[in-house]
């Protein structure tokens, strides 16, 4: 399993509204509150995170803080930027694992790897939800990552659904991935249950949901 940037050094830290580091010591502290934060975010709300906890957390003084991160919104914004890192680098490895992989095949393998990135930053993406009543903006990197997954899923998933009718089955792949990450964020800000994002069930049922939206388009049901 590939590290995330919860719990591996990021390759550097030219984020918005975060002091550069040139010392190993600093950039480690940097890490640790970033680390530090993310987790604590998987339990509370952005409201909720207190500075203060989050350096008692990793010994710093609020003051390193403050040294490092412009404000606490700036804090946020780092987060935000690691988790969507994440999601791009994630999605530019995803590749058609052969020719003859079957349509339920690649929807397990797509369906498992968006679930695995949100799982990895699930209390930062809950927050980003959250904090987007008030900052509309916020959630605008996240949108724009599920169009591109939307987009980069497509040219995997078409070959699968057979030939002709491209621009129906493109509007099916594309309301498929809608059901997909609409479920998905659901259960992150609600969890309505009866599946919460933790459970193997739901990685399952939607790669099953996604296969059926996708067959009724192609009008020939895989037999299972």
């Amino acid at each position: 399993m590939r590290p995330s940037p919860e719990t591996s050094e990021p390759r550097d830290f030219d984020l918005p509204g975060v002091a550069p580091s040139r010392q190993k010591r600093s950039r480690e502290t940097t890490l640790a509150l970033l680390r530090a934060g993310a987790d604590m975010l998987r339990t509370r709300s952005l409201a909720e995170l207190s500075i203060e906890a989050l350096c008692t957390e990793v010994g710093a003084t609020v003051g390193a803080f403050y040294s490092r991160f412009e404000s606490k919104e700036a804090y946020f914004n780092a987060l935000m930027a690691l988790a969507a890192r994440d999601g791009e680098q994630r999605l530019s490895e995803i590749r058609r694992p052969s020719s003859d992989k079957a349509l339920d095949t690649l929807c397990k393998i797509i369906v498992s790897g968006i679930i695995a990135w949100m799982r990895s930053h699930e209390g930062v993406l809950r927050a980003a939800l959250q904090h987007d009543d008030t900052r509309p903006d916020t959630w605008s990197p996240f949108k724009a990552l599920a169009t591109a997954t939307t987009l980069r899923a497509t040219p995997l998933l078409l070959p699968a659904m057979g030939e002709g009718r491209k621009a129906a089955k493109t509007r099916a792949i594309a309301f498929g991935f809608q059901v997909v990450l609409g479920t998905l964020v659901n259960a992150l800000l609600n969890d309505p249950g009866p599946l919460s994002l933790s459970s193997k069930e739901m990685e399952t049922r939607l790669a099953n949901c996604l296969l059926l939206l996708l067959q009724a388009e192609t009008g020939h049901p895989t037999p299972r």
